[in-house]
């Protein structure tokens, strides 16, 4: 880690990124039905992700028409190469697939309601703006918070702080909560193949290739512009802040789900 990125990378921003690997919603999901509950709500964080990840696209590379070359090569090569893993991925079968449909795939196969995400994915479409579609789906209030974070970051915030958001909300946090929902829940992965998949997937690209290079991206503009470290690490603790109270919203439904005869999740077979 570069030495302006360790003005950034403070004891609160790692103990915030250390508290979400061991966030008590994973040890929750115990079982098919907090399983699916759990999906539910995290459908959502993996949708917004990409307007994060498309924004600084539209920032990083050029995207209108005539075309431009970009001002800053290695970081267009970055956020592309983020990109087509994340929209464009090779899912199970060898065929391409967004990381989306691996989620959606994955709900479905377990049983998981996609309903409520499908019509906010439509309400949005016929251009309703996102807060509105999430209260007219009836998304939970932790939900909409996250959500509502998320894309006035997306849309309203230079780019840096996106960058922030993206990289110290998202890719650095990412692959040890993952890790922590596959360890603490002593998952059957034949159980639950396509999201065992998922999860796996973002563990190997967000920890190996993903994260490395967002951490580079923010390398490179704070190396232009050092006057801003103290911007970034605000967005940083805005951005972990954030994804704490999403769990918690969770974990708190997780909590209200009758426990009354119910299979563990791990016996599963299908």
């Amino acid at each position: 880690m570069t030495e302006i990125l360790e003005q950034v990378f403070t004891p609160e921003v790692r103990r915030l990124r250390d508290s979400l690997h061991t966030h008590p919603v994973f040890s929750r999901i115990a079982d098919l039905a907090s399983l699916r509950a759990f999906m539910e709500v995290h459908v959502f964080a993996v949708w917004d992700f990409m307007s994060l990840a498309k924004r600084l696209q539209r920032d990083l590379t050029c995207i209108e028409l005539p075309w431009m070359p970009p001002a800053d090569i290695d970081a267009a090569h970055l956020i592309n190469e983020i990109i087509l893993g994340e929209e464009t991925d090779t899912g199970p079968d060898g065929h391409p697939i967004s990381h989306m449909q691996l989620y959606l795939n994955a709900m479905k196969e377990v049983g998981a309601d996609t309903r409520q995400f499908e019509r906010f994915l439509d309400l949005v479409r016929d251009r309703v703006p996102v807060e509105n579609a999430l209260g007219r789906v009836g998304a939970p209030n932790c939900v909409i918070d996250f959500v509502t974070h998320t894309m006035s970051v997306a849309i309203g915030e230079r780019t840096l702080v996106v960058m922030a958001n993206f990289f110290y909300g998202r890719e650095n946090v990412i692959p040890g909560m993952f890790q922590r929902l596959l360890d603490s829940w002593s998952l059957d992965r034949a159980a639950a193949p396509a999201f065992v998949y998922y999860l796996d997937r973002h563990i190997e690209l967000d920890g190996d290739a993903h994260g490395p290079a967002a951490e580079a991206i923010i390398a490179r503009a704070l190396a232009r512009e050092p006057q801003q470290a103290e911007a970034v690490r605000k967005a940083a603790v805005a951005s972990l802040s954030a994804r704490q109270a999403l769990w918690d919203g969770t974990d708190a439904l997780l909590a209200k789900l009758p426990r009354a005869n119910r299979k563990k999740f791990f016996s599963l077979k299908f």
